[in-house]
């Protein structure tokens, strides 16, 4: 559209008018998104953790809270499973998915919480170096991990690995983790980094391992990630 000198675009100005107060509409409505919206962040360094399962009995998690999924003996992994009882008299799946609930919600806490002692329990010198480290880290940073376990949702073996290398056999057992936690890092001032106060259902693989035929051996957890 064109003016000429003596005319004024009263629709113009009308449109703009109209306009701006849409915009204020929405910002008043929907108001803006404040601090980082980083999705969840795992709370265990990985994958090179490491950490000693308790082999002692423990009390059983309640079957109504968590489910405890164990491959039936006809399948491949179920088969697997024999094997290893036949070669470890001591080793039992549910038992074995009992202590990992009992292991899973110490690590994880103790790491959040850099409690050095709980760590040197569960993992070996070199992984509890790695942890140290990262705690340190997180202090000079100023920085403060806030997790909080919700509920453990369920615990499947997912997979099992029989070795033997060099005369040493060694048993690998892969536990699928199904929890719902609270995971975020607050900065000095109290505010979020990085993940949510939401809870968040997190899944998470943890390999175990032992060696075979060494009584003082315990399970020790040699790998974890994300699945």
């Amino acid at each position: 559209m064109f003016f000429t000198s003596g005319h004024f675009p009263v629709d113009l100005v009308l449109l703009a008018l109209v306009a701006a107060f849409l915009v204020l509409r929405l910002r008043s409505v929907l108001g803006k998104k404040v601090g980082l919206q980083a999705p969840p962040l795992p709370i265990v360094p990985r994958p090179d953790m490491l950490a000693r399962v308790v082999d002692a009995p423990v009390e059983a998690p309640e079957p109504a809270s968590v489910a405890c999924e164990v491959p039936g003996p006809g399948t491949r992994v179920g088969q697997l499973l024999q094997a290893l009882t036949q070669q470890d008299a001591s080793f039992s799946p549910q038992p074995f998915l009992a202590n990992v609930s009992t292991v899973f919600p110490q690590v994880v806490m103790a790491y959040a919480d850099g409690n050095r002692s709980v760590l040197q329990t569960y993992l070996v010198p070199a992984v509890y170096e790695i942890f140290d480290n990262a705690i340190k880290a997180r202090d000079e940073a100023g920085e403060k991990q806030r997790t909080e376990i919700k509920s453990l949702r369920s615990l499947a073996i997912e997979d099992v690995r029989l070795n033997t290398r060099e005369g040493v056999s060694t048993a690998m057992v892969d536990v699928r983790i199904v929890s719902d936690q609270i995971s975020l890092v607050l900065d000095r001032e109290g505010q979020p980094v990085t993940g949510t106060d939401a809870v968040t259902e997190f899944s998470d693989l943890w390999t175990f391992e032992r060696v075979m035929g060494e009584s003082s051996n315990g399970w020790r957890l040699a790998a974890a990630r994300s699945a």
